[in-house]
């Protein structure tokens, strides 16, 4: 389905499900909110890498304007609701401060499943038990999915963004796994580099090699 939606570029990807707080500040964003809470519509947030609007964002719904301040700066909290493809950007649009473009909502292919790859989550467990955080997911996460992991992977900007334009569940989780396949030996490695630097000037227990 083609439609109008304002946008609100920024320099993070944002997953459907997902709850983003923000703190705006410039006037034609404030209007574009204002307008959002007026006229109950929602808008698009694409991201921008090295300064270059990505086509792919995501729709945004308004849940609140939780404080407003004396120069009509506020702070809000959203939340993800689709995918969006744009077709045309539109810098200027009549009597708006904001820009907004003509996007093409993705349809997501149905859930191909609606668990978790088991390989991917003990890939994501041994990640964070090596990062020192020891997340438990299903404790953040009713029912986990890839859009929830995607934050906690320790994806870079660009691997994010692949998440957010894969269209199959299956997909997203078995690009993370290839992700964390490569990712967890390097920081085992640096693991193992740390432990044999803090040795040193200790008293060491080496077997000797049979020769």
């Amino acid at each position: 389905m083609t439609k109008f939606l304002p946008i609100f570029p920024l320099n993070v990807i944002i997953y459907p499900g997902q709850y983003l707080n923000l703190h705006v500040y410039e006037p034609r964003y404030k209007q574009l909110i204002n307008e959002c809470k007026t006229e109950n519509k929602t808008f698009g947030i694409p991201s921008v890498f090295k300064e270059s609007l990505n086509e792919y964002g995501t729709e945004m719904e308004l849940l609140e304007i939780s404080k407003v301040y004396e120069n009509g700066e506020m702070d809000i909290k959203t939340k993800g609701l689709n995918v969006f493809h744009i077709m045309e950007v539109l810098r200027e649009v009549p009597d708006k401060l904001y820009p907004a473009a003509i996007v093409f909502e993705v349809e997501h292919l149905p859930y191909d499943t609606n668990e978790l790859n088991p390989t991917l989550l003990t890939l994501f467990n041994k990640l964070h038990k090596l990062l020192g955080t020891n997340l438990d997911i299903y404790a953040k996460f009713e029912n986990p999915l890839s859009f929830d992991l995607a934050h906690y992977a320790a994806l870079k900007p660009e691997d994010q963004y692949r998440i957010l334009t894969a269209t199959s569940e299956k997909a997203r989780q078995l690009y993370m796994i290839r992700h964390l396949l490569k990712l967890i030996p390097s920081l085992e490695e640096t693991e193992n580099v740390k432990a044999k630097v803090q040795m040193n000037g200790h008293f060491r227990h080496e077997v000797p090699p049979q020769f």
